[in-house]
């Protein structure tokens, strides 16, 4: 007899929400940037949204192609609020150990810069619990 169709757990997720964390050595760049506990990466059925202070970023779920957590970076180019000197990736960086690299299909609109951004850099309290709640296999 044929295993049943496991179910998507998305469906029955409403909100799952991924807070940073923060390196307490960089507690006055995060002061500047109005980073607060309240900022972190929000996962429901349909959306991921990240927030960094005063700057967001937000696509539909079926937008984004994997996640892969990553780390460690040099602090330099890991913490604050950035663009990759490689592409157009955008890092929201709360410290430099570890992170999750989200990619996504189509680039989402600019949040700093001049181009839209095909991937995403946030260095959350719980990188395995993000890359979970993620379509893909874990691997970006």
């Amino acid at each position: 007899m044929p295993a049943a169709p496991q179910p998507d757990y998305r469906d029955a997720m409403s909100e799952e929400f991924f807070g940073y964390r923060r390196d307490p050595r960089w507690s006055p760049l995060f002061l500047a940037l109005g980073v607060s506990d309240r900022d972190g990466v929000t996962v429901s059925s349909e959306r991921l949204r990240a927030t960094f202070g005063h700057w967001s970023l937000d696509t539909t779920l079926d937008n984004v192609t994997g996640a892969s957590i990553t780390g460690p970076h040099r602090w330099y180019t890991a913490v604050g609020l950035r663009l990759s000197m490689a592409d157009d990736g955008l890092t929201f960086g709360t410290n430099h150990r570890r992170g999750v690299c989200i990619e996504f299909r189509d680039r989402v609109r600019r949040v700093i810069g001049f181009r839209d951004h095909s991937s995403l850099w946030v260095s959350v309290a719980d990188p395995d619990g993000l890359v979970a709640a993620l379509p893909g296999d874990g691997t970006a």
